[in-house]
C-alpha cells in the first residue's frame, strides 16, 4: 500500500511541477527507466515466487540504472552510443518481457 502511496504522489509532484531534464541528461532518462522497469517487474515477479527481499529490490533498482547510464555514457565518449543504447534497451527489454511472461503464468496459471 505503500509503495502505490508513493507511486501516487510521484505522479502527480511530476504532473504538477513538470520538471525539466538536463540537456547533459537526456540521453540517459530513457535509458533509465527502462533500467527502473527492470528491476520492478523483477521485484513483483519476485514477491509472487515468495523470494522478495526489499534490500535486494533497492540495489537491484539503483545498480540497474547506475549501469545501464554508465554503459550509455561509455558509448558516448567511445562514439558508438547509439548502438551501445539499443544493446541496453534489448537486453532490458528481454528481462522485461521475461519477467512479465512469469508474472502472468503466475497469476492466470497458464
Amino acid at each position: 500500500m505503500i509503495a502505490a502511496l508513493g507511486l501516487l504522489a510521484g505522479i502527480v509532484l511530476g504532473v504538477v511541477f513538470k520538471p525539466d531534464v538536463p540537456l547533459g541528461l537526456e540521453p540517459y532518462l530513457p535509458i533509465a527507466v527502462v533500467a527502473a522497469l527492470d528491476a520492478v517487474f523483477g521485484a513483483l515477479r519476485a514477491y509472487l515466487d515468495g523470494i522478495f527481499d526489499d534490500k535486494v529490490f533497492v540495489v537491484s533498482f539503483v545498480s540497474n540504472v547506475v549501469i545501464a547510464a554508465a554503459i550509455v555514457y561509455l558509448g558516448d565518449q567511445l562514439g558508438v552510443g547509439g548502438q551501445l543504447s539499443t544493446g541496453v534497451i534489448v537486453v532490458l527489454g528481454i528481462r522485461i518481457f521475461s519477467n512479465v511472461a512469469a508474472i502472468r503464468r503466475h497469476l492466470f496459471h497458464a
